[in-house]
């Protein structure tokens, strides 16, 4: 057998097409031209809710952008190996940085709500309500654009790593907006049925509280990734309960990180008296799919 016979690549797949690629870049062409309209009615019509809601849509449209050319970057550098594990950690890279960008376009939001406050101006409810519904219908399509089942069990703790963090902080970005579209709508109805314009400000920092709050989850999530943190616990359980099912052999260094989209390294150490080798125990890991990369060291006590 050959040394070529051990040599293998460290693109993990990575340079196969997403499945949320194309979907995002036919959301960011429609947040894009929502974004526009929106801004433009909010200033023209003098609403602070529907201005913060097309502000948000100028962020999202950002970071929608961001994660479209990370998905096309991770493709085509998949193959680079100055990439030690591939490129699997773009798409959670990407999701940082939209995770920055949805706190600060939250404070922009806190700023103009202020300033509102204390400087009212008048407002066009009618023409307003009619561009935030138009805003509402976007952000509900685009949601559906970018599967919303493939994130309905993903704000547990425990599930956050079975999920491209690209596609998730677009998802939360449009979620974002949706959710700013609504407050918008209340807060332009309860101007024009009560006379409540103070609802249009209080609104925009409703909406940027929650936004912050969905930020930070993102931050959590993706620096995670970022920083190697350890792999889930049951991820952990699971290869040392393959490795000692001996009941002997024992792991004494146990180190599982994130290198992609469900996609982990694993370096392994392994003490026992009557251990395996090396070669035993990669077929034993063979059993954990998530494990796309490992290095075992085995020590005998003999």
């Amino acid at each position: 057998m050959s040394i070529d016979t051990y040599q293998h690549e460290h693109h993990f797949n990575q340079h196969k097409p997403k499945a949320g690629e194309k979907r995002t870049w036919f959301v960011v062409v429609l947040t894009a031209l929502t974004m526009a309209g929106e801004i433009i009615a909010g200033l023209v019509f003098g609403s602070m809710a529907l201005l913060a809601d097309g502000l948000h849509m100028a962020s999202h449209a950002t970071a929608l952008t961001i994660s479209a050319f990370a998905y096309i970057y991770a493709r085509k550098h998949a193959h680079d190996p100055r990439f030690s594990f591939g490129t699997g950690k773009i798409g959670s890279l990407a999701g940082y940085s939209s995770a920055v960008l949805l706190a600060l376009f939250a404070l922009v939001m806190v700023i103009e709500s202020a300033e509102r406050f204390l400087n009212p101006v008048e407002i066009a409810f009618n023409e307003a309500i009619l561009v935030a519904f138009l805003g509402l219908v976007v952000n509900v399509v685009s949601i559906f654009i970018l599967d919303v089942k493939e994130h309905s069990h993903s704000h547990g703790e425990d599930h956050s790593h079975h999920h491209d963090h690209n596609l998730r902080a677009a998802y939360l970005h449009v979620l974002a907006d949706a959710l700013t579209s609504v407050l918008a709508i209340i807060a332009l109805f309860a101007g024009k049925l009560y006379g409540l314009n103070w609802m249009d400000p209080m609104m925009g920092i409703v909406g940027a509280v929650m936004v912050t709050r969905w930020s930070i989850g993102l931050l959590r999530e993706t620096g995670k990734v970022l920083l190697d943190t350890q792999a889930p616990e049951e991820l952990q359980q699971r290869v040392r309960d393959l490795l000692e099912m001996d009941g002997e052999s024992k792991i004494t260094d146990l180190h599982i990180w994130s290198i992609g989209s469900n996609q982990y390294a694993a370096a392994i150490e392994v003490v026992g008296s009557s251990i395996g080798n090396t070669g035993q125990l990669e077929v034993l890991l063979e059993q954990v799919s998530e494990i796309v990369h490992s290095t075992i060291s085995v020590k005998s006590l003999k």
